[in-house]
């Protein structure tokens, strides 16, 4: 489609809704399906576009009566439930960036989180108070806490000099795994999120949002990540469409949202085609509307199978939190090369170069590290601004004006990108972005572990699971130890990156330098778990609130 008149015009997030909500008050926007509704104990059915400006407003009413503006960040603590897209929206009204966090965050990511973004108040559901509460404690951080129903307490210092909001204003502040152990905080302003809504609006293809009938939108993904909060989010309020966001991905019911809800688009991470396909096949599998879905990292075995017996399209794509929609890629044009590792081929307003390990660029389907930049006079178009109190990294990111990925990707002579594997350190586990070495720091201070490292195994499910190599201090390791250790780990990091395998070794395979060998390390967990020596503890790993 083409966009909407005016759209380019918009500032702000918020402006984005308010002129879409002015246009198409009565249409749907929110919906929450019974399924959701009973997880998070709120009401079931649809918010229309008009209902929620009114609720927006009324929160920057109150937000702005109580001191909030420019310069304040407030971290948002709601999970998937409407309040945070209510409360994004009229905090960003005011010029206030919001800090998305991570509901199964523990107490050694929230100190970090709170302390790092400098957040002066955090929006909260019931449970996670005196989680956010003793975090703050711990990092001696000035922090105020509230429901989401409450009137929000005075500011703790005054807003910044009243200025003009513009697409150049910091909207968010997300985090994303770092390989140096502590999470980057990348400084989102208004163009990436209004960016990802007009690119998702006019890329086209198999990938076409209609404006009438407007579309419904289903997706399971948290609203602490980019995909459902820049695209899946501002996709819907570009083209004044509905969207449902579940609690989270529910393989047993999935079918009965999509049809409950009607979706006509549905929202993908790699482990859920796996769970949807080891179902019964059914005489009602194409008993649906989706014309498409959206995602990355689907079984090459099984994507072309899943598209027959389930009748749409899974439509492969490519980006980071860094980039954005400055540097997303999709196959969403014919052929799609289905069954491999294709991501599709770069439009016009994306820059790529892959690049070898000397430098050099690399030939036809060889791979190599890709490197992206936004087309133009303006190469950080749509990108985040930077990595927040970390100058250097940003540099290094951004080295001779290319954005190094770590992404190992190749090119073939139809120009079509495959995925290879990833050059960081970086553990995928169900769509979450693990660090090892974050990992292994927590590991490091029990007691009882003299050596740790930690790597990525296959999952058929969950594409990659955590295995920790560890010598202890005493004698060897068993399952109570191995237990010990991992519980340790689940009060200290989000429950999925905790080891699902331990194995307890006489030594860690190191270089000369004392540094862990990644490759051989690999190697050393696949003889552990082929040898059965690995201890499994994936039962251990339980979702918190």
């Amino acid at each position: 489609m083409s966009l909407l008149p005016g759209l380019l015009d918009d500032q702000t997030v918020f402006g984005r809704f308010e002129r879409t909500a002015k246009r198409f008050p009565e249409r749907p926007f929110l919906v929450v399906l019974p399924e959701t509704a009973q997880a998070y104990g709120v009401a079931a059915g649809e918010i229309g576009y008009g209902e929620a400006l009114r609720q927006v407003r009324a929160l920057a009413d109150a937000y702005r009566a109580a001191g909030y503006g420019a310069g304040h960040r407030v971290g948002l603590l709601l999970q998937n439930r409407p309040d945070f897209v209510f409360h994004w929206f009229a905090l960003n009204s005011l010029g206030v960036s919001i800090v998305p966090i991570n509901p199964d965050l523990r107490a050694a990511e929230l100190e970090y989180l709170v302390a790092h973004s400098q957040m002066l108040l955090a929006v909260a559901i019931a449970e996670r108070v005196d989680d956010l509460r003793e975090a703050a404690a711990a990092a001696g951080a000035a922090l105020q806490i509230m429901a989401p129903d409450a009137t929000p307490p005075a500011a703790l210092r005054p807003a910044g000099a009243s200025v003009n909001l513009s697409r150049d204003s910091e909207c968010a502040l997300l985090y994303t795994s770092g390989t140096t152990g502590k999470p980057k905080g990348c400084v989102l302003d208004n163009t990436y999120f209004l960016l990802a809504g007009e690119w998702y609006a006019t890329v086209g293809g198999l990938c076409t949002l209609n404006v009438d009938p407007p579309e419904r939108m289903l997706t399971p993904l948290p609203l602490f990540h980019m995909n459902a909060m820049a695209y899946s989010l501002l996709a819907m309020v570009t083209v004044g469409g509905a969207i449902a966001v579940l609690d989270r991905f529910h393989p047993r019911s999935w079918w009965q949202s999509v049809k409950t809800f009607d979706a006509t688009i549905v929202h993908y991470l790699g482990v859920m085609p796996a769970m949807l396909m080891a179902a019964p096949e059914s005489s009602s599998d194409k008993a649906h509307h989706v014309r498409f879905g959206f995602g990355a990292g689907v079984d090459r075995g099984l994507h072309g199978p899943f598209e027959e017996r389930f009748g749409f399209p899974l439509l492969e794509a490519w980006a980071m939190t860094e980039t954005g929609a400055g540097a997303v890629i999709i196959a969403s044009e014919e052929p799609r090369q289905i069954g491999t590792n294709c991501f599709g081929k770069p439009k016009p307003r994306v820059e790529v170069r892959i690049v070898g390990d000397a430098g050099s660029e690399a030939r036809t389907d060889e791979p190599g590290e890709l490197l992206v930049r936004y087309a133009g006079s303006d190469a950080h178009k749509g990108f985040f601004r930077e990595y927040l109190k970390d100058a250097e990294a940003t540099a290094a990111a951004w080295q001779g004006g290319w954005f190094h990925t770590g992404d190992v990707v190749s090119r073939d002579r139809d120009g079509q990108l495959h995925f290879v594997d990833r050059k960081k350190n970086v553990i995928r586990r169900s769509g979450e972005n693990i660090a090892a070495i974050e990992v292994e720091n927590v590991l490091a201070r029990h007691p009882a572990v003299a050596q740790v490292a930690v790597a990525p195994t296959p999952d058929p499910v969950r594409g990659e699971e955590v295995v920790a190599l560890i010598v202890a201090k005493e004698a060897d390791g068993g399952p109570l130890l191995a237990e010990e250790i991992v519980r340790y780990c689940l009060t200290r990091l989000a429950y999925y990156k905790a080891p699902g395998y331990v194995a307890f070794v006489e030594k860690i395979p190191l270089t000369s330098t004392e540094k862990i060998q990644r490759g051989a390390l690999k190697a050393a967990v696949e003889t552990a778990l082929a040898e059965g020596r690995a201890i499994d503890t994936c039962g251990l790993k339980k979702r918190t609130a």
